[in-house]
């Protein structure tokens, strides 16, 4: 739990409180690289072949800990879409998109799915474990 102060329009401080989800135990995850909240399972992860503006991206079906910005409208590598912007909701780093909605229809599966560019997010949980049992 993270307890965030904020001024309210008379200017008298309010302290809110921001509680974190966390996934399982055992799952393997992704966090934010800069605050280490859970951000999605690896079961969520649909697609890595994406783009992002800072490199290489991970389309997810569902994702946790995730503020949503405005919907507009932008001009992708696939063509015109309404997306959101999504940031941490524990340290406010921008990390990607929501696609809100998609005007080709080759581009509805992404409706409602979040983008997470890689350059902000790390593997957590059971990552080696996994690769162990694999060798063996």
């Amino acid at each position: 739990m993270k307890v965030l102060e904020s001024s309210n329009k008379d200017n008298q401080t309010q302290k809110t409180k921001t509680f974190q989800h966390y996934l399982p135990e055992g799952d393997r995850c992704y966090s934010c690289v800069h605050c280490r909240a859970n951000l999605a399972s690896h079961n969520d992860l649909i697609s890595k072949s994406f783009q992002g503006s800072q490199g290489k991206a991970y389309l997810f079906n569902s994702v946790v800990n995730i503020g949503t910005g405005p919907a507009e409208e932008r001009v992708l590598l696939t063509g015109l879409h309404a997306v959101a912007d999504i940031y941490c909701q524990c340290c406010k780093t921008t990390l990607g998109w929501k696609y809100e909605h998609a005007f080709e229809s080759s581009q509805k599966y992404k409706e409602g799915k979040f983008i997470i560019e890689l350059a902000h997010m790390v593997k957590d949980n059971q990552w080696e474990d996994s690769k162990k049992r694999k060798s063996i």
